[in-house]
């Protein structure tokens, strides 16, 4: 069976930058498995894998705007220190949930100065290029359960 929309689809990948180095893998681990076609992973990777089928192998390069996007100054902002009130102590590296007007985001602090916090709401991963290496490991028509949820159930699911 070939990948294509409507399809739970294992795969087992290892994720790097540009530098080479591996920021994700699921070797050794659990693979990953996913409803394609609809968006649980990202655009250039998934349309990639279309017409693939168990077994296939492939190298994948995505540039940023198929990835997590490019990186935008304007998702970065200075933040009163009282909005986090209900924090002990706020660091730079903690990550919260906020709501960015676009749904809710992950933002970072990056700095702490006197009473402002400077988050940023870009992914991590914003403005980089990402190579996936894939293995295909299967490829199945989804249930009708899985496809009323728009995700796979079971084992390697991640939501």
């Amino acid at each position: 069976m070939q990948v294509t929309d409507n399809t739970a689809v294992t795969i087992h990948y290892t994720l790097t930058n540009a530098a080479g180095e591996t920021l994700d893998s699921s070797i050794g681990g659990e693979a990953l498995v996913y409803l394609h076609g609809q968006g649980n992973i990202i655009p250039g990777l998934e349309k990639a894998l279309v017409g693939k089928a168990s077994g296939d192998k492939l190298n994948v390069s995505v540039a940023p705007t198929d990835a997590y996007g490019e990186y935008s100054d304007e998702k970065i902002q200075a933040i009163p220190l009282k909005m986090f009130e209900d924090v002990d102590s706020v660091e730079v590296g903690m990550q919260f949930h906020a709501d960015m007007g676009t749904g809710s985001d992950i933002v970072t602090v990056i700095k702490i100065e006197g009473d402002k916090v400077t988050i940023d709401a870009n992914h991590p991963l914003a403005g980089e290029a990402l190579n996936f290496n894939v293995e295909i490991v299967d490829v199945r028509a989804a249930t009708e359960d899985e496809l009323a949820h728009g995700h796979v159930h079971g084992a390697g699911c991640h939501h």
